[in-house]
């Protein structure tokens, strides 16, 4: 038995909603270790469709403790949203099954107007990121400026207004540059007491409760947000988010030390999607691009935004393997790819006349690459709802053999629906 650390392996939006409840069944505590509420997903169990952005996956199950550890950057208004949307649909959030890291840094109303005003100005220049504008980046800079506002800090009013002075300087500075008004004393208080006896009681030393939980011999599933490949260091900079999501950051997120991660277990779409700003070499702008997009319902969980669609980049999950360390993958929506003559896919790039076998780190070298293809034949039958190997194509089976082959990583877990139960078993993660 292992714990399971769960991450994606290219720019988000690689179905982890599915394969984190799949395992989120076998696993007794499911923690979130990055992000915030900017990344969502949707569960589908017993035909209810459940969307969540911040709350972690195993809320939704009978039994199980959600985790959100110190590396998530929790807006409580918006925690409290969520909390109070699942109740309508009746499932009940308690500190029973939630527990909220007490060093987590809180984001404010000031970090999304900030965010606002960014992405709003960069736009008018030409130069916008494509931020969900809900606070993150800005809730980050001040966790490293070591002048945000705790979670532990709602249970300190003493100290408190002290705390909130210290960053509207900062903020108020910001605010009379960019032209718009400063923000009261009064309103941050005010915006942060009305909720502290709601969230308070969530309040956890979560590094100490994993680290209890794992002695017992507890299966913990480390939930990720987002891709690798928008990791602030390790992704397409500056298109990127603002925290790390490889899995390393499981470690530093949660206070559970990197020798207890166990299996790494990269999600991984069947084809590569990306929402917003930045470089896609092998982006498709024509019919199969939009074929892609309407089969594979690619829209955005949090923000609906439309997804752009292009082929598969082995070179990216290539180099996504080896940054995280990753077992196994799951390979999830093949059957999107079903009906197509024939498929490509991307093993390296052509830069300035010489071909490379990874995505360079430079914006303007990622501006230049142009991909390089290998074409392999498509398959006509449907592969929907293949539970077994037996069920597929052979040309579907060749074909995930080679994605295996050329990213140098295993297919653990092989979807080939939205339902949790249309799973291809390979390796069960948690008894790697």
């Amino acid at each position: 038995m292992t714990n399971v650390v769960v991450i994606g392996s290219q720019w988000g939006d690689e179905g982890k909603g599915k394969i984190v409840d799949w395992l989120s069944e076998r696993a007794d505590i499911v923690v979130r270790f990055q992000g915030g509420h900017n990344a969502g997903h949707t569960l589908v169990i017993d035909g209810t469709s459940y969307k969540l952005s911040l709350l972690p996956s195993g809320v939704v199950r009978p039994g199980k403790m959600g985790v959100i550890g110190n590396g998530v950057v929790v807006d409580p208004h918006a925690l409290l949203a969520e909390i109070d949307r699942l109740a309508v649909q009746g499932v009940k959030i308690t500190p029973e099954n939630l527990r909220v890291a007490d060093n987590a840094t809180l984001i404010l109303s000031l970090h999304r107007e900030l965010d606002a005003l960014r992405e709003d100005a960069a736009t008018n220049s030409g130069t916008k990121i494509g931020t969900t504008r809900r606070g993150i980046g800005p809730a980050y800079e001040d966790k490293v400026g070591r002048r945000s506002i705790r979670f532990m800090d709602l249970a300190d009013l003493e100290s408190l207004p002290s705390k909130v002075d210290r960053i509207l300087t900062h903020h108020n500075a910001l605010r009379r540059g960019l032209g718009v008004a400063e923000v009261s004393h009064e309103t941050i208080m005010e915006e942060l007491t009305s909720v502290a006896d709601r969230v308070l009681p969530f309040r956890e030393t979560v590094w100490l409760l994993l680290d209890k939980e794992r002695r017992r011999g507890a299966r913990i599933l480390f939930e990720g947000a987002q891709g690798s490949l928008l990791d602030i260091d390790h992704g397409t900079y500056p298109f990127v988010t603002s925290s790390n999501t490889v899995a390393g950051q499981a470690s530093a997120g949660s206070g559970m030390g990197p020798g207890s991660l166990g299996y790494i277990l990269g999600i991984t779409k069947a084809y590569t999607t990306r929402v917003g700003e930045g470089p896609f070499p092998t982006e498709l702008k024509d019919e199969i691009g939009q074929f892609l997009g309407e089969k594979g319902h690619e829209f955005g969980t949090v923000t609906g935004r439309k997804r752009r669609c292009g082929w598969f980049d082995a070179a990216l999950v290539r180099q996504s393997v080896a940054t995280n360390g990753i077992t196994g993958i799951a390979l999830t929506k093949l059957d999107v790819l079903d009906g197509l003559e024939e498929l490509k896919i991307c093993v390296g790039y052509m830069l300035d006349g010489e071909q490379i076998d990874h995505l360079p780190a430079s914006q303007g070298a990622q501006a230049r690459v142009e991909p390089v293809y290998i074409t392999l034949e498509g398959w006509k039958e449907s592969t929907v709802g293949a539970r077994k190997w037996a069920d597929l194509p052979a040309q579907a089976i060749k074909y995930v053999r080679q994605v295996e082959e050329l990213i140098g990583a295993p297919v653990a877990l092989l979807s080939t629906s939205p339902e949790r139960d249309d799973t291809i078993l390979v390796t069960d993660p948690f008894e790697d």
